[in-house]
């Protein structure tokens, strides 16, 4: 407390120097501080401006894929209504458009192109434009006719500069983005239009001092707005005449899209009648230019009372020095205490999270143990949130006194809910396991009475230590380690689990995250693509079907199985991209192709509302829905039957059968044969592999066929492998047979003469 005293002494006589030196430079930093101001003030006004840019090009890049949608399935009947909506959803547009060049879209004739945009009456008007759009000017000054339309162009969002658009009927600014076919080339334009008065509109609110006013300039140094709320027209005339005089264009840089990077601000001393002012300018993400211009004589107002506070607070400085003395020290008690509370957890009064992330840092060697309490959510939902706190402080305070009490250096830390840690210095795994078998049994023991009822507690614990070689890093993914082996204890219901790096758990994350990206990539570059494996008739010995199994090409060229990303594609959701996919290339594969084929759903495929609308419109396109076979995965449980079923029924009445996969597995279910009203049963490949000998198999296999010909359903025998398999087939009477005696999946659906016997 002495040194602390001897400080303040000390600080307290440079205050009174320092204030005796700090006019000139209070001044300098009063003027730094006003300009900082009305910086952030910019900033946050360009920032509104940009917001409002990014809008324009998320909205004109969801059109451009409506477009794209429109298109591929030739649907220009539904282009006017679409358009309108897409308008009427984002009413910061003027004006929407979609313009594609000739030959791209036949359903639009001579009228490829089609415009909407907000009439006075604040109601839509559409109108269809003929002739070629590459004629108009502002389609030419954005997508060059020389420009090759099979090339992926290097800046998809187009700005133009404001132009006069004669179909409104006004002054417009339009963003662009191309439109692109099935095979990427270009071929045509989705544009949307901001009008010169909302320009002005956007930007008449701007007020930071008295006379402070704004302006917006396109990249050809034309103004898109007049000066805001200026009362004398003449003179804010002068001052844009010499605001455009200045190419204040030239002088600032491309903008900034990074997101959280600042576009570089320019500034620029402007005189005018005399008056000075500081102009503030930089480039917007549309390359247009935004001003702020505020009169110097209003930035150095601020400094006339700042001098006089000055001189006042140079008077009262020995006054003010005196208290601060005891205020000082106040401060730093508090400090300390503020400091010691964002370590501390605010109901168990333990050291929280980031105490613990810091003390990991320190410790040469830590060994870490979480413990995570059993059914507490459903002890909270039961009794209260006030017995759930009441739970942590008690099972905080006991755990904490019992390992003070406890040899061996351990300190408890509360992270988040019920999950507390324990970290402990070097300690070998045998000493890990028998530490956390120590306190699983010490928190079996505790008991609290709560409105008179006896509540008990379990917890699943985890472990992890640091070994030898690892340096920070490895202290670091200490917690994450202990994270990970707690959660595998909890799916293998274990009562606590030692992490072990030789399970290469972290390594399958990494790998898991690098499939997620291979499979996003694919997606993009349109490298998932369909095998097709040949189905045998058993009666007359032919190749009438195929199924269609997913296969993904590497960056390499390679041609991927899907066991190795259908896994993490589904945890990723991304499973019903793939099944669009699949359906979208199948369909067209097979158009001109005499063969049925088969198509693997999954229920949550069938219980996506939006993905099966868009399947049954697709077959109903197709054509050919009468040669298509939905595969329903048997080992998936289904929970809503009346979701599936109108499913099935819809594409059943466009012609296509259901077949039951995988049945005969782990997971069978008489049941979805009656309730789904299934067409053919695939027999799982465990039991058919094994027909030649395994005579339990073959039991089996016997009776899923018996019970097939009573419903009057077609069986298939999956995993096909030898003639002896075949032959057993053959004996039970099943109708089709697939599997590698029969042919491997191929890239075309080529009917191979299917081998006898």
């Amino acid at each position: 407390m002495l040194l602390v005293l001897l400080l303040v002494a000390l600080f307290i006589a440079a205050m009174w120097v320092m204030s005796s030196l700090n006019l000139d430079f209070s001044q300098r930093a009063m003027a730094e501080l006003r300009r900082g101001q009305i910086e952030d003030s910019f900033y946050a006004n360009l920032g509104r401006i940009n917001g409002h840019h990014r809008r324009m090009e998320q909205h004109t890049e969801a059109l451009a894929r409506l477009g794209e949608l429109l298109q591929r399935n030739a649907l220009g009947h539904e282009l006017a209504a679409q358009l309108e909506q897409k308008l009427r959803d984002f009413p910061d547009a003027f004006g929407v458009g979609l313009w594609f060049e000739p030959g791209s879209f036949p359903a639009l004739g001579e009228a490829p192109g089609i415009y909407a945009h907000w009439g006075a009456d604040r109601r839509i008007e559409v109108s269809r434009q003929t002739g070629d759009p590459r004629q108009q000017d502002w389609y030419r000054s954005l997508l060059h006719s020389e420009q090759d339309r099979s090339q992926t162009l290097t800046e998809p969002l187009l700005w133009s500069a404001a132009y006069y658009n004669p179909l409104p009927d006004a002054a417009v600014i339009t963003l662009a983005t191309p439109l692109h076919d099935r095979r990427g080339r270009i071929i045509g334009l989705a544009s949307s239009d901001w009008r010169s008065e909302d320009v002005v509109r956007l930007i008449s609110d701007i007020k930071l001092t008295p006379n402070t006013f704004s302006f917006l300039l396109d990249r050809d140094n034309r103004k898109l707005s007049s000066l805001n709320e200026q009362e004398d027209i003449p003179a804010a005339q002068r001052i844009m005449d010499a605001i455009l005089a200045e190419q204040l264009v030239r002088a600032a840089t491309e903008p900034v899209t990074t997101p959280g990077e600042r576009a570089p601000l320019h500034s620029r001393e402007l005189q005018i009648d005399g008056a000075r002012y500081a102009l503030l300018f930089a480039m917007t993400r549309a390359d247009m230019l935004f001003g702020l211009g505020v009169p110097q004589n209003e930035i150095d107002a601020v400094l006339a009372p700042m001098r006089q506070s000055n001189y006042r607070i140079l008077a009262v400085t020995g006054l003010v020095l005196l208290v601060l003395g005891a205020l000082l020290l106040r401060l730093i008690a508090s400090a300390m205490r503020q400091l010691e509370a964002s370590y501390t957890d605010p109901l168990t009064q333990l050291p929280n999270r980031a105490r613990l992330l810091l003390d990991l840092g320190r410790t040469p060697r830590p060994s870490l143990i979480l413990l995570n309490l059993d059914a507490f959510k459903e002890i909270n939902g039961f009794y209260g949130h006030a017995c759930g706190d009441q739970i942590l402080r008690h099972l905080g305070a006991q755990l904490d006194q019992h390992l003070r009490l406890a040899p061996g250096e351990a300190r408890l830390y509360r992270l988040t809910a019920d999950e507390f840690a324990v970290l402990l210095p070097r300690q070998s795994g045998e000493q890990l396991e028998a530490r956390m078998s120590e306190l699983s049994a010490f928190i079996q023991r505790q008991r609290l009475d709560w409105q008179g009822q006896e509540i008990g507690f379990n917890a699943t614990l985890s472990a992890a230590s640091l070994s030898a070689g690892e340096a920070r890093q490895g202290r670091d993914n200490l917690l994450a380690s202990a994270a990970i082996a707690l959660k595998l204890a909890r799916l293998q219901q274990k009562n606590h689990l030692l992490y072990d790096p030789a399970l290469k758990i972290r390594e399958e994350y990494e790998q898991n995250l690098l499939w997620a990206n291979k499979v996003k990539a694919a997606l993009q570059d349109d490298r998932l693509l369909p095998y097709f494996q040949p189905i045998r008739d058993n009666h007359s010995g032919s190749i009438g079907k195929f199924e269609c199994l997913v296969r993904m090409r590497d960056d390499d060229g390679q041609v991927i199985n899907p066991g190795r990303f259908l896994g993490v594609a589904k945890k990723i959701r991304l499973h019903r991209q793939i099944t669009w996919v699949m359906l979208e290339k199948c369909l067209e594969r097979f158009r001109e192709l005499p063969y049925e084929f088969s198509i693997n759903l999954s229920y949550e495929d069938l219980t996506d509302p939006q993905l099966s609308q868009a399947i049954k419109l697709k077959l109903q396109q197709s054509g050919i829905a009468p040669r298509v076979i939905f595969e329903i995965l048997e080992s998936e449980g289904i929970d809503n039957y009346s979701q599936v079923h109108a499913f099935i029924e819809e594409v059943k009445a466009l012609g296509c059968r259901i077949a039951i996969d995988d049945f005969g597995s782990g997971y069978s279910n008489f049941e979805h044969l009656l309730r789904l009203n299934v067409d053919l049963i695939k027999i799982d490949g465990s039991l058919i592999r094994q027909l030649d000998s395994d005579p339990n198999a073959y039991a089996v296999a016997q009776g899923i066929v018996q019970f097939a010909r009573s419903l009057k359903m077609q069986t298939v025998a999956e995993f096909v492998h030898s003639a002896a398999v075949q032959e057993k087939v053959l004996a039970l009477g099943i109708d089709y047979s697939q599997g590698q005696h029969i042919g491997m999946p191929q890239a075309e659906p080529v009917a191979l003469s299917a081998p006898q016997g």
